[in-house]
């Protein structure tokens, strides 16, 4: 059955971490609708996929209140075999973490109203609310392919659980966003980095004459870049370690991933190293690794081809 056309029905105890799962679904890509009314439902899913949304999770909980009783109807109406798949995740979790949960935050549960004028007893009235809710949510548990139970979980577990269930592990189309990025230190680190590889200690092609008005990019800068063992021996270590960090950085469930590589000037050196990076890691992860060149352009006496010993005899202005 294609997954294409997923709808993932997210539905639980209130503070059992339905906010948080449907975060995560948002960052994989999801396009995820709060609190929908049951009766409304076939209609959004149709406009929403008319707009070529495909993957879209819906949350439900007792707020829709009377609606909830159709719930079940309106799910396996809008279910089509080999068409469009509908799943039901529900989080649960124990009385006494909901109620430890609803204290630390000081907030009513979402029944307080329909427990009557008792409804004011503090800590009894959260559970008295807990076990309602259980009632009424019942049929859409037993309707549930995944039920998750957060007792044990903080926020950050949660999340890792739904990337594995629905994520890229689970074979959707959604993947981590992942980019090289080479620099120059002179011009400051890429704000967005979260790994940064300094490659200075690397013969520096400012140096020779022929290769310093080129960039990393042009084959003889990447054969004087590459040419040394020294620069063999970095690319392997650092291709083993991302080949370890990004399934692991992807599971955990981050949507964003910066690799930066810096030089002196951000012309060179790094330049041959984050395109050598991006396209050996590409095929070796899955992933579709884009490579950006922050600073190519940005020495200007690269560019005129000033000789370094020029300025430094003062023949030419250094710019």
């Amino acid at each position: 059955m294609t997954r294409e056309r997923l709808v993932i029905i997210v539905s639980g105890l209130s503070g059992a971490g339905k906010s948080t799962a449907l975060h995560a679904l948002e960052d994989l890509g999801f396009f995820c609708i709060d609190n929908l009314p049951v009766p409304v439902m076939a209609e959004t899913l149709a406009a929403c996929e008319a707009g070529g949304v495909r993957r879209i999770a819906v949350g439900i909980d007792v707020r829709v209140r009377t609606f909830l009783d159709r719930a079940g109807a309106v799910i396996d109406s809008v279910r089509i075999p080999g068409e469009r798949e509908v799943e039901v995740l529900f989080l649960d979790a124990t009385d006494e973490t909901l109620l430890r949960r609803f204290s630390s935050t000081r907030r009513p549960h979402p029944l307080s109203h329909a427990l009557g004028p008792e409804s004011s007893r503090g800590a009894i009235a959260v559970l008295d609310g807990v076990r309602l809710e259980r009632e009424r949510l019942s049929p859409l548990r037993a309707r549930a392919k995944q039920v998750v139970d957060t007792t044990e979980l903080s926020v950050h577990d949660l999340r890792r659980r739904v990337v594995e269930i629905f994520g890229p592990g689970e074979g959707g189309p959604s993947r981590m966003v992942t980019r090289v990025v080479s620099f120059g230190f002179k011009y400051g680190m890429p704000v967005d980095a979260d790994l940064v590889l300094d490659v200075r200690f690397l013969p520096n092609p400012f140096f020779v004459g022929t290769l310093r008005p080129q960039s990393g990019l042009d084959e003889s800068v990447r054969d004087y870049v590459l040419g040394t063992e020294d620069a063999q021996e970095f690319v392997g270590r650092a291709e083993a370690l991302l080949e370890f960090c990004l399934p692991r950085y992807e599971r955990e469930g981050k949507s964003y991933l910066t690799i930066a590589v810096g030089c002196t000037g951000g012309r060179h050196r790094s330049v041959t190293i984050a395109a050598r990076l991006a396209a050996d890691l590409g095929p070796k992860t899955g992933l579709e690794i884009g490579v950006v060149h922050r600073d190519i352009d940005r020495d200007v006496a690269s560019k005129t081809g000033e000789s370094f010993v020029g300025v430094l005899k003062g023949d030419a202005k250094p710019r």
